[in-house]
Order: structure tokens, then sequence, then C-alpha cells
């Protein structure tokens, strides 16, 4: 394979875009895997980013309909206090290595290395956006109204495209968005998870539990 043809099945991106694109695929993945694969295969079919050849099966009509349909099921789901944690719950074995395979795409099989280290790379900024909107989501259904279930389910909505958008326009604030995102993400689930603990031992309690609320 010559360079031409090297350059024409990685979609034109340069080294920057390749890791920014896979960064953000496996980020996104995370939050709103149908989401990904709606926005990336209409991108493609449109031709407003010339995809890399692994990822070109997303803007596939009957991959795009499929994609679109689940699409349209997440984004009410997930905004209804109860079954939006009971989907993230079912999707925990999904987004994660949706997320791995999707990075790895972007380089594909002809370049197994860098997609093994891409896989890694998605697999893990996909837990982590996985598991930071869980638990958040999880702590925020400990309250009655549903207002803030809506306005965090409305802000992953908006963040999806927008990381998507910024790693291909400019791939290196792109990378360090989600550098950024990825420490502030282990924050929020490590003060997520003690305010859920704390809340479940209170609750025991009310129950007729002896243990005292976790610290």
């Amino acid at each position: 394979m010559n360079t031409a043809d090297i350059t024409g099945a990685l979609g034109g991106f340069d080294t920057a875009g390749l890791v920014a694109l896979a960064a953000a695929l496996g980020w996104a993945s995370g939050l709103r895997l149908y989401a990904v694969l709606a926005i990336t295969g209409f991108a493609g079919y449109f031709g407003f980013v010339h995809l890399p050849s692994g990822l070109q099966v997303l803007q596939h009509p009957a991959m795009l309909t499929a994609s679109s349909f689940m699409f349209l099921v997440e984004f009410f789901a997930d905004k209804i206090p109860g079954l939006d944690s009971l989907w993230d719950l079912i999707h925990t074995v999904v987004r994660i290595p949706a997320g791995a395979a999707l990075a790895a795409a972007v380089f594909g099989a002809d370049h197994t290395t860098a997609a093994a280290v891409a896989a890694l790379l998605g697999g893990t900024l996909a837990a982590t956006s996985h598991l930071a909107k869980a638990t958040t989501r999880a702590a925020a259904n400990t309250s009655p109204e549903p207002f803030s279930n809506i306005g965090l389910s409305l802000v992953g909505d908006a963040a999806v495209p927008g990381v998507l958008w910024l790693a291909v326009a400019h791939p290196l604030a792109g990378i360090a968005l989600i550098a950024v995102a990825f420490v502030c993400m282990w924050v929020l689930v490590f003060v997520m998870w003690r305010f859920v603990r704390r809340v479940w031992a209170r609750f025991r309690m009310l129950l007729g539990g002896d243990e005292s609320p976790a610290v």
C-alpha cells in the first residue's frame, strides 16, 4: 500500500487528527453510544468528513437507520428518572467494548499496533465517561424532582456532537479537552459514589438496618 492509499484509508487525517478522533469516539461512546454512531455515520454519508475506511460502515443506509432509531430510543429513555439508571446498567456491557472498537476502527486492520493502542485508549475513555455518567445520574435519582435528570441528559446530548466536532476541526484542542474531562470525571465518580453510598446506608437504616451511614 503506497502513501496515497494509506492517506485515503485513514480519511486524510494526520496523526493528531487520528488520535483525537479515536479518543473522542471512545469518550463519547460512554455517554451516548447511538448518538456517536448516528452523528459519525451521517457526517460521512453527507461528505462533511471523509471517514477512515474502518468507520465507513457507519455511513451505510442500514446502519444509519438502526443507529438513528436507537438514538431516538436512548434520547427519551435517558430523560426518565429510574429508567435512565437501568439503561446505563444494561449498557455497561455495550458502551465500553463499542468505544474500544470504534477507536480501533479509526486505524483499521492494516495498522494493528496503532489499532490495539487505540482500542485500549477508547475502552478506557468509554469506561470513564460511562461510570461518571452512571454514578451522577444515580445520585440525581435520589431527588424526587425530574428536572436535574433532564438537565444532565441535555448536557450529555450537547457534549457528544461538540466533542466530535472539536476532535475533527481542532484535534489538539480536542485531545486537551478530553484529557481534562478524563481527570474531572474520575474526581466526579469518587464524589458521587461516596454520596450514593451515604444515601443507601441511610435508606437501610430507615428500613431497620443497624449500619451507620458510610463516610
